[in-house]
C-alpha cells in the first residue's frame, strides 16, 4: 500500500468554504499538522485542488 505524508502550510482563514472543507476531509485543521494518508486518486485530487495550503512531504511505495 502506497502512502503519502502531507503537511498543512497555509491558513484556511479567508479561504472559500470548499477549500476549508477539503482540508477537513484530509484530516488537517491546524498549521504545520501532518497526516499520512493512502495514496489514492481521490486524495491526490484533494491535494492538487489546494496546493497553496498543503505540501507533500514524503511518498512511500
Amino acid at each position: 500500500m502506497a502512502t503519502i505524508t502531507i503537511k498543512q502550510v497555509g491558513s484556511p482563514i479567508r479561504r472559500p468554504a470548499s477549500q476549508r472543507a477539503t482540508l477537513k476531509g484530509l484530516g488537517l485543521n491546524k498549521m504545520h499538522k501532518t497526516r499520512e494518508l493512502e495514496d489514492t486518486p481521490s486524495v491526490r485530487g484533494m491535494v492538487e485542488s489546494i496546493p497553496h495550503l498543503v505540501q507533500i512531504i514524503e511518498e512511500k511505495a
